[in-house]
């Protein structure tokens, strides 16, 4: 029998990240369409952000990849293709171990430049500090998820197959069953409970911008920066850049 705290934890919460995502986008995006963006602070510093950056966007990209597979792709599938559990998780727990490596050692260095660089520190806003600590707190707890129930745990560790992906599926088919997370390992609860906060959040931070390629950024007018030699070039080769107060011939 699943209790009301689960019920609640993994029935309903899942819903109210999801709403609270897609509404918080649409009002980010309605009312703030200028503010969708990363509020770049390359022009400050450059150095560690060249390490940083790179570092922690690609890790992310196989630690998406890797949740992608494990929780849309039932076992059964798997398996019906020939791919053993014991190759399944040797490639899922070390890739997803070196993407997290990646991810972990990138927000590292992302966080300590922007806690010692000063013009960096001082654009730093209150939601962005909230902001980085869910973000750490969902990649740590996933992290050492892994590492406790995967690396340590010996052969095949835990499957999360059987549990967490069939649970995740069953919200997106409008089925919830909270009761397959009864047993699930503290730590893994834990990564979904700080990631569902983090989404929450996600919205009314300067995470939208994950969401600002490709369409927006190859469609939106441009910033051209002109010497004011480039006043005077005919307007006939260069319509639409007559300067403002001078009447058209």
């Amino acid at each position: 029998m699943t209790s009301t705290l689960d019920a609640l934890l993994w029935g309903v919460l899942p819903y109210v990240t999801i709403a609270a995502f897609v509404i918080g986008l649409f009002w980010r995006y309605r009312y703030d369409k200028f503010g969708w963006t990363t509020r770049s602070s390359q022009l400050y510093e450059n150095r560690l952000l060249r390490w940083g950056s790179p570092m922690f966007h690609f890790g992310l990209i196989l630690v998406i990849l890797g949740h992608l597979v494990g929780l849309l792709i039932p076992k059964s599938w798997t398996e019906a293709v020939g791919i053993p559990e014991a190759a399944y998780h040797f490639v899922a727990t070390w890739m997803g171990s070196f993407g997290a490596l990646l991810v972990v050692a990138g927000l590292i260095i992302l966080i300590v430049r922007r806690r010692t660089t000063g013009p960096v520190f001082s654009a730093t806003t209150r939601m962005d500090k909230t902001m980085y600590v869910f973000l750490a707190a969902s990649i740590l707890i996933g992290s050492w998820a892994t590492v406790e129930t995967q690396i340590l745990a010996g052969d095949h560790g835990y499957d999360y197959r059987e549990t967490i992906s069939p649970w995740f599926r069953s919200i997106f088919v409008l089925q919830p069953e909270p009761a397959l997370m009864a047993g699930v390992p503290l730590a893994f609860k834990l990564h979904i409970i700080a990631a569902e906060l983090l989404f929450i959040l996600w919205p009314f931070t300067r995470l939208v911008h994950a969401f600002s390629a490709p369409v927006p950024y190859v469609f939106r007018p441009y910033v051209v920066y002109r010497s004011r030699d480039a006043a005077v070039q005919s307007r006939e080769s260069r319509p639409g850049w007559d300067p403002s107060g001078r009447p058209k011939n």
